[in-house]
This record gives structure tokens, C-alpha cells and sequence, in this order.
């Protein structure tokens, strides 16, 4: 059996008499992908937070396997304007980096010819991407990527969906992800659960995308064609090709 990293039992909080957590429950092993889904303000967010301690419930807990190395991409990083900071320059800033590893996932998230572009210029796309590069310098165990797509148009998004089973593979680690639309993340996950204050329906997102609780928040939504591009080599940010070793990124 896989692995248990973090387990949730009952979780309830509550804010100014409002109920934002009822009651729940969830666990995370060791190669899955769990997707968090629901309506804006239906406590995604913050169940996350919770589940990485920069929370507390009023009720419930929380346990994390000791040790546990966790790479998290928050929803919105904002940066002061007056900074004058480039990309690989705002990765050293990490307490996890290493000039070795920030090269590997600047290539590896084909990013690298932003290494020395200011932050401040950089596109939805390209700042999603180097914030997901700084969550994978912990080598993590647990990858927590809360709204990756933000910002992002559907190519740039199916593109990125497609990475994260790969990045799953490449480090064995477990990975939770904070989305609103199922249709957009089937193919990259195992298991959904659909939030609305309380856990209204779980599962393989086959079975989450016809269950009636779903449907009540979200009607029923086209399907949308996966494009996979394989071939043997990477368009560059700066314009040029290069080889790969092993199919499209």
C-alpha cells in the first residue's frame, strides 16, 4: 500500500458566525493526485491552509507524516513593484535553493531563458511557472499547488495539467490541487473532492462529474478535447528549439 502522508478527521471552522469547514475528512498518500473543486468562497483555500498548518480548525485534526517536505504554490504572490528582483534571482531567495537545482527546474519547466528577465515583466503563464518551479526546489514529498492556473490561457493550462502527473512520477511525491473547473483537470488527477463548506460528493472525477451534488453547483460542461503534442523537441520562451529526451513537456 502507498504511503500516508496527511490525514484530516473532522474539521470544522468557523468565522463571524459562519461556517467555512463542516465536518471534513480526508487523506493523502504517497503518488496521488487529489483535486479540491467548488464555487469561489467555498473554503478551498483555506482547507488547504489548514492541511498545511498555517491554519487552525476549531474542531479537527491534522496529521502529517514526520519529516514531511512540502513544496507550495500559492494562490497569488505579489511582489513589491520597487523591487528589483529577476527570476533567478527571486528563486536564490528560496531557503531550499541550491544554483544546481534552480537550474534543473528552470530547464526542466522549459523557463530557463527567463533566468535574468525581471519578475515584474513576466507574463500569467510565465510567473505561474516560476512559481511552481520554486515549489519543486524543496524536492517535495507533497506538492500543493493552489490555483496553478491563474492567469493562464487554456493552452498554457492543458499544457501545465499535463505536466503534473510527470513531475508526480518524476519525484514519487503526492500532490493536492485547488482548481474550480473538473472538466479542465480531469485527466490529471485520481480523486476529486467537491467543496461547498462540507465535502458534497468524492471520487474518481468520472464518477464526481455525474454525481447530482455536482451537478447542482456546476450543470453539466462540455467535454473538452486534450490536445497531446509528442515530439522530440521544446519551443523555448526566447524562440528557439531545442531536443528533449523523453517527449513534449
Amino acid at each position: 500500500m502507498a504511503t500516508e502522508l496527511v490525514r484530516a478527521e473532522q474539521l470544522t471552522l468557523e468565522r463571524q458566525h459562519k461556517t467555512v469547514l463542516d465536518n471534513i475528512s480526508l487523506s493523502l498518500s504517497a503518488g496521488q493526485i487529489l483535486t479540491l473543486i467548488g464555487p469561489n468562497g467555498c473554503g478551498k483555500s483555506t482547507l488547504v491552509k489548514v492541511l498545511l498548518g498555517l491554519e487552525k480548525v476549531d474542531r479537527g485534526t491534522v496529521w502529517r507524516a514526520p519529516g514531511l517536505r512540502i513544496g507550495y504554490m500559492p494562490q497569488r504572490l505579489q511582489l513589491d513593484d520597487r523591487l528589483p528582483l529577476t527570476v533567478g534571482g527571486f528563486l536564490a531567495l528560496s531557503r531550499h535553493a541550491k544554483p544546481g537545482d534552480i537550474e534543473h527546474w528552470l530547464e526542466r519547466l522549459n523557463i530557463r531563458a527567463l533566468q535574468q528577465q525581471s519578475v515584474h515583466r513576466l507574463s500569467g503563464g510565465e510567473w505561474q511557472r516560476v512559481l511552481l518551479a520554486r515549489a519543486l526546489l524543496n524536492r517535495p514529498q507533497w506538492l500543493v499547488l493552489d490555483e496553478p492556473v491563474q492567469g493562464v490561457d487554456v493552452q498554457g493550462q492543458l499544457e501545465l495539467y499535463e505536466l503534473i502527473p510527470q513531475l508526480r512520477d518524476e519525484l514519487g511525491c503526492a500532490v493536492v490541487m485547488v482548481s474550480h473547473d473538473l472538466h479542465l483537470v480531469m485527466a490529471a488527477t485520481d480523486e476529486v473532492v467537491c467543496l461547498n463548506g462540507h465535502v458534497c460528493c468524492s471520487g474518481h472525477p468520472d464518477q464526481v462529474s455525474v454525481d447530482p451534488a455536482y451537478l447542482s453547483l456546476f450543470g453539466r460542461q462540455p467535454a473538452m478535447a486534450h490536445y497531446t503534442h509528442h515530439h522530440d523537441h521544446a519551443h523555448c520562451l526566447d524562440g528557439h528549439v531545442e531536443p528533449t529526451r523523453g517527449g513534449s513537456v
